[in-house]
């Protein structure tokens, strides 16, 4: 799970793929972030995104780097902790310009049943399930 994050923290800016509906949806996400054992992206509840999370929390990210790219397929699990709002919020503090811990827009969740999938065109794939 660190080498996952180190990695999507490394690209700064990785893609999240949803459902809505029958048609997928691929947005640029740039948070990731380990916290109380599991690692958490963040965005905002008034966004389509996390709807689409709330009507299907299946999700998978790319992200590339170089030569390397990054899949990750996953579920999302909301985490309604304060806490966990501001130790993301705190790990990405540019953020506090739009969000806030208390503002009942910031959402976070954590990657469950998470298959990482490091590729290259160069090396066989490596698959780390967290």
């Amino acid at each position: 799970m660190e080498r996952v994050a180190e990695f999507l923290k490394e690209v700064g800016t990785y893609y999240l793929a949803t459902v809505d509906g029958d048609q997928p949806r691929v947005r640029p996400f740039g948070t990731a972030h380990i916290y109380d054992g599991k690692l958490y992206i963040q965005t905002g509840k008034s966004k389509d995104v996390s709807k689409q999370i709330a009507a299907n929390p299946k999700v998978e990210i790319c992200a590339c780097k170089g030569p390397e790219w990054l899949r990750v397929a996953a579920t999302l699990v909301e985490d309604d902790r304060r806490e966990a709002r501001e130790s993301m919020l705190d790990a990405y503090p540019q953020l506090k310009a739009m969000y806030s811990a208390d503002d009942g827009n910031t959402v976070v969740y954590y990657l469950k049943d998470a298959t990482a999938t490091f590729a290259s065109f160069t090396a066989a794939p490596e698959v780390v399930k967290f």
